[in-house]
């Protein structure tokens, strides 16, 4: 019993499709369309630091003053700033970059937030996890420091 073969047109039809896709992909690349890169202005930027505590709080410290933290997330709470903060963390680890360098959070005149690290070159976008994970970030632009 001999095969009927697949139908040449289909197979046409699914190279055209996979082909399509890597054109548009190599072309939004190219001209820089994929590149999520901001393109407004910084209205305000902020250099931070994050240290675990032995309690397990979380110490945030803005980069020019570290002696007296700006902000203390208690333990078992705030979980989005955590699962952020060590995700980073975790890439610097694994590329061997400094952990003493700050992070740099970043308000843009369009209204978006970025959290990014300078070692990996990786950038956090606030937006796309929701207005009240992102503003959990966005106090800590204007925190000043807990005496």
């Amino acid at each position: 019993m001999s095969k009927a073969p697949f139908p040449r047109p289909i197979l046409f039809a699914g190279g055209a499709v996979i082909l399509l896709s890597i054109v548009t992909a190599a072309v939004g690349r190219l001209t820089g369309a994929a590149n999520s890169t901001p393109t407004a202005p910084a209205v305000v930027s902020r250099e931070l630091l994050f240290r675990d505590r032995p309690n397990g709080a979380v110490a945030v410290y803005d980069a020019r003053n570290t002696k007296v933290p700006i902000e203390m997330i208690a333990p078992e709470t705030n979980g989005f700033l955590r699962a952020t903060v060590r995700g980073l963390a975790q890439q610097r680890l694994r590329q061997d970059a400094s952990v003493s360098v700050p992070f740099r959070l970043t308000e843009w005149a369009d209204g978006r937030l970025t959290l990014a690290d300078p070692t990996t070159g990786r950038t956090v976008e606030m937006e796309a996890f929701g207005i009240t994970n992102e503003s959990v970030f966005a106090q800590l632009l204007t925190a000043r420091a807990k005496s």
